[in-house]
């Protein structure tokens, strides 16, 4: 009775969680010009409308260029910054550690001023550049977590064998090391790329016409029009993230990669 409960218990503690999406997938199908709960007829016109929307579909392709600028460099930023941390100690370690959890710590709105006084004087804000360099200050820590995490579960033995036989540093590193934390690298990756392509609250502040993204799109569109397109396009959005975790899964398995 006790195993009956408490998994009737988790049953409910997730579809709790998981409600809001369920109508979203349910309201995106409505015909109605407006959202509303429950659905008064059944269609695939938000979905058409999504993908004959030229404002959204150039968005969703500047996103997703900026997500994967973001998510390499996030990977060789993290690579460097987790082998230093890892295999290397230097005065100011600490404090260069703390400097990288200090992007989890602070509210994301806060995050977002503070990015945005920093690039205005450089004459960054609404350009490729400042997306980017924004983007990275919120993805890296993530990449450097789980490249870390990699590095950690590195045999160091292995290394130092390749090197009793004569092996250079960066050959070791580009043979042995890169192979090895490579699950690390992926992972850190995708997690960089869809924090990139999901994130709004500091793309609001940094892009406005000239590279505006996905999510800053939607957020414009809401302020004008209230309609089932905008719960067709974020059930497409869940659906990409979906399919993203699941290749990852398949191809190297998330609980080696994390």
């Amino acid at each position: 009775m006790s195993r009956i409960l408490w998994k009737g218990l988790i049953a409910l503690l997730y579809l709790f969680l998981l409600a809001p999406i369920l109508v979203v997938v349910i309201v995106s199908f409505d015909t109605r010009q407006y959202l509303a709960f429950p659905p008064e007829s059944l269609s695939f016109g938000s979905y058409a409308k999504v993908f004959a929307n030229p404002t959204f579909l150039s968005a969703f392709g500047r996103s997703v260029v900026i997500g994967l600028v973001v998510g390499l460099a996030a990977v060789a930023i993290g690579t460097l910054l987790s082998l230093a941390l890892v295999r290397y100690r230097f005065r100011g370690r600490e404090g260069v550690n703390f400097l990288i959890l200090a992007p989890f710590l602070v509210p994301h709105i806060v995050l977002a001023v503070g990015i945005m006084l920093v690039l205005a004087p450089m004459s960054l804000l609404d350009s490729y550049a400042g997306i980017i360099l924004a983007h990275l200050g919120i993805t890296v820590p993530y990449t450097v977590r789980t490249i870390t995490m990699s590095l950690m579960s590195v045999d160091r033995r292995v290394e130092e064998a390749a090197m009793v036989h004569g092996a250079a540093p960066f050959t070791v590193f580009r043979r042995i090391t890169l192979p090895l934390i490579a699950p690390g690298l992926i992972a850190g990756g995708v997690i960089a790329f869809l924090i990139s392509f999901d994130e709004a609250t500091i793309s609001l502040f940094i892009v406005s016409v000239k590279v505006s993204t996905l999510p800053t799109e939607i957020y414009n569109y809401l302020e004008v029009s209230t309609d089932p397109q905008i719960a067709a396009l974020s059930v497409l959005l869940i659906a990409i993230s979906i399919v993203v975790v699941i290749a990852v899964e398949r191809l190297i398995g998330l609980r080696r990669a994390l």
